[in-house]
C-alpha cells in the first residue's frame, strides 16, 4: 500500500496537503494521520510525513508512530474525527457533510482492523 492508497480518503487527503504545505495540521490531525497511515505506509516514511508539520520535530514523529503501534489504536470513527478537530486550528473533516470522514467507507483496511474491532465491541458487551 502506499501514500496514493491514503489519498482515496478526502479526510487523509487534507491532512496530506496540509503536511506538503508545511502547515501544522495540530495534534489531531497527526494523530488521525499516525492511527490510518500506518495500515498503509512504513513507519519509517510515516514519521516523515508527520515530520512536515513544522510543530513536530522527526524525534517526536517517530515517538507518535511508536505509540500507536504499541498501543494498537484503531483508524477513529467519524463522530471522533469531528471532535477532535473542534478541539484545533487545523480542519481535515467538513462537519457539515455526513459522508465525509468514515475512513472505514473511504478506505480499504486489513481485516485485523475489523476483527480487532469486533473482538473489542464482544468484550465491551460483557
Amino acid at each position: 500500500m502506499s501514500v496514493e492508497d491514503l489519498r482515496q480518503s478526502k479526510t487523509m487527503t487534507n491532512l496530506l496537503d496540509g503536511l506538503e504545505n508545511g502547515e501544522d495540521v495540530g495534534h489531531y490531525g497527526r494523530l488521525t494521520l499516525a492511527m490510518v497511515g500506518r495500515y498503509f505506509v512504513s513507519d519509517e516514511d510515516l514519521a516523515e510525513l508527520l515530520a512536515k508539520d513544522p510543530d513536530c520535530t522527526g524525534q517526536e514523529a517517530r515517538a507518535l508512530v511508536g505509540q500507536v503501534a504499541e498501543k494498537g489504536y484503531n483508524p477513529p470513527r467519524r463522530e471522533r474525527l469531528i471532535e477532535w478537530q473542534a478541539e484545533q486550528d487545523f480542519k481535515f473533516v467538513d462537519a457539515n457533510n455526513p459522508d465525509a470522514g468514515n475512513l472505514y467507507s473511504e478506505l480499504q483496511f486489513p481485516d485485523e482492523v475489523f476483527e480487532d474491532i469486533e473482538e473489542y465491541r464482544e468484550e465491551k458487551a460483557n
